[in-house]
Order: C-alpha cells, then structure tokens, then sequence
C-alpha cells in the first residue's frame, strides 16, 4: 500500500470524517441518532423526518451555539444529513457515509506494512 496523496479527495473526506470524530460530543451525538425511537421519543414531529436540532441541542451539555456547531461538523464531514422544513432543521445519519469510511478505516488499519520508496535515499525503507 502506498502512502496516500494528501490531495486525494477521498483522502480529504476521509481526514474530515476522522475530525470530526475526534469530538466525544459528536460521537455520542451519532451513537444517539442511530436509535432516535429510543432518545428522541418526546418528539413531536414524525422520527422519519429526523431528529430536531433543537432537541439534539437540549441534550447536549453545552451552549446552544456550541451544540449547534457540532451538529455542523458531522454534517460538513458528511456524517449526518440536515433537512430544513419552516423553521426546524432536522438531523439523520448519512449511513452511506458511515459505511463507506468504516469500510476504508478497517482496509486502510488492516492491510499489510507495504515498502515505499525513500526520495531523500533513493532506496527502499520498511512502513511503519
């Protein structure tokens, strides 16, 4: 395996999605959407909308705007899907993305060490 071109789009995606991760909040905000029927039952719109913004809000331990920020995070990562009706912003887990970085995390942490080229040698030097 070669080492990736930072430049990769799917690279790139893929170091968005880890950031945003590396949040506890956002972790636990994705583990919640994953069972809304479960967390979000006193929801007075249909779940199959997604969860309110303001609701994910409430449950979280931070300022509205901080909780509002996180919620942005997953979502420019593509973690989560926003759907906008009057005046209330929906939240759903993009389980296609969820599952395509999963499947490139688990390919990427589980392939065989490969031998790369050392530009500054000119030989050949073991991966770490």
């Amino acid at each position: 395996m070669a080492i990736d071109d930072p430049r990769d789009e799917e690279v790139l995606q893929c170091n968005e999605v880890l950031k945003a991760l590396a949040h506890p909040l956002r972790r636990a905000i994705l583990a919640k959407l994953k069972d809304p029927e479960l967390h979000f039952s006193e929801q007075q719109h249909p779940l199959s909308l997604g969860v309110c913004a303001g609701l994910i809000e409430q449950g979280c331990p931070l300022a509205q705007s901080s909780a509002s920020a996180h919620l942005a995070a997953l979502q420019a990562a593509g973690l989560l899907r926003a759907r906008k009706i009057g005046t209330n912003v929906f939240y759903q887990r993009n389980e296609e993305a969820i599952q395509a970085f999963l499947t490139r995390i688990n390919a990427e942490l589980t392939a065989k060490p490969a031998r790369m080229a050392d530009p500054e040698r000119n030989n050949d030097v073991e991966t770490v």
